[in-house]
């Protein structure tokens, strides 16, 4: 009998296949439930995991008391994250958000008052901080080989959120174009746009480059084409005691970075006060510059093991060693990462620069 039961509730994004599929090839855990109002988004899951029709829900509740499950993987739409943390917290479970943060601070922080008292978890999962090339990035920041890190230079997305369902699997022009008028990705109400969808990567990851510091205020800009409620392409500059950082996202890149890396390439360069480092989605090596080597020196990227190749992994784990959540995927970090995400979305709105929102 596997250790620890996991159930997914909500499948409003794509990543809901892969966080299961981290479950599914775990040795101690059990897909023991999962749980959409929409049932036809759960096919590919059943076939992937071999999930019987007695484990598949469409009302949450019913599948929280009939499964008991220990760890629920929660998916929603970016502006409903409040809202079922609040209604799955009550049952007593350890949750893992899939990213971003929340849509609002407000929201963020309506979810950690939903888990206060329970005595279990909150977890904010992002794909990107388990990328080889940025848990390498952030080793070398801890040993302390660029000293002080003064910038943090961002640039990521993808073509966009339709292009691709779980797994990478493709996805046609005529699919995007088909869908775009009723997917939540590009309703503002519930938290569309690639400002909300990807900008906290950047500030999130950043801020725990930055070991935890926080900007004084924010500029940003973005572009919304017409026809859109949403932006498709966000700049965010940053101004912290030591200097400026920026932030890009962009639905629309010339290719996916899973598949080849576009112009500009997707990922992070990091300036420290004594070197530099650059760390790209996916790719092998990162390269570093220090004052002992100035040249750029390409370095193979750490190998990840257990518990740290993926959320599932590291939730399990802290469960076990009763240790708190830590690093990107840790609520009091996430939320500095917010706060940049929401002065960003202010700023834009009211063409401004703004102090950062506490």
């Amino acid at each position: 009998m596997s250790k620890w039961k996991i159930a997914g509730i909500n499948f409003d994004h794509l990543h809901m296949g892969d966080n299961l599929r981290m479950a599914f090839e775990h040795a101690d855990v059990e897909i023991v439930g999962i749980c959409d109002e929409q049932p036809e988004r759960m096919k590919q899951a059943c076939a992937d995991f071999a999930i019987p029709a007695d484990r598949v829900f469409s009302d949450y509740r019913e599948c929280l008391e009939r499964t008991q499950p220990d760890i629920v993987l929660l998916c929603p739409a970016t502006a409903e994250h409040g809202e079922w943390t609040e209604k799955v917290a009550p049952f007593g479970v350890h949750i893992i958000m899939e990213k971003p943060f929340a849509a609002t601070l407000a929201e963020a922080d309506q979810m950690q008052r939903a888990m206060e008292g329970t005595g279990k978890l909150l977890a904010i999962n992002w794909p990107l901080a388990w990328y080889p090339p940025h848990r390498t990035a952030r080793r070398i920041i801890a040993e302390g080989e660029i000293v002080e890190v003064i910038e943090v230079h961002y640039y990521d997305g993808n073509r966009g959120p339709l292009w691709h369902l779980a797994d990478k699997v493709e996805r046609t022009a005529d699919d995007v174009e088909r869908e775009k008028p009723a997917s939540w990705f590009y309703k503002k109400a519930a938290g569309g746009g690639a400002l909300l969808d990807y900008l906290g990567y950047g500030t999130t990851l950043g801020t725990w480059y930055m070991d935890g510091r926080a900007p004084i205020e924010v500029t940003a800009t973005v572009d919304q084409p017409q026809g859109l409620e949403v932006d498709e392409h966000c700049i965010a500059v940053a101004r912290y005691e030591q200097g400026l950082s920026k932030f890009e996202t962009r639905w629309g890149t010339f290719t996916d970075p899973w598949t080849l890396q576009p112009q500009p390439k997707c990922g992070f360069v990091i300036v420290g006060s004594e070197g530099t480092i650059s760390s790209y989605d996916y790719e092998q090596v990162i390269r570093v510059q220090t004052r002992a080597q100035p040249a750029t020196e390409e370095r193979s990227v750490d190998v990840l093991e257990p518990p740290f190749q993926n959320p599932v992994q590291y939730v399990i784990h802290c469960i076990e060693e009763e240790q708190p959540i830590e690093g990107p995927l840790s609520p009091a970090l996430c939320r500095i990462g917010q706060q940049i995400v929401d002065t960003a979305y202010q700023s834009a709105a009211q063409k401004r620069t703004l102090p950062l929102i506490q």
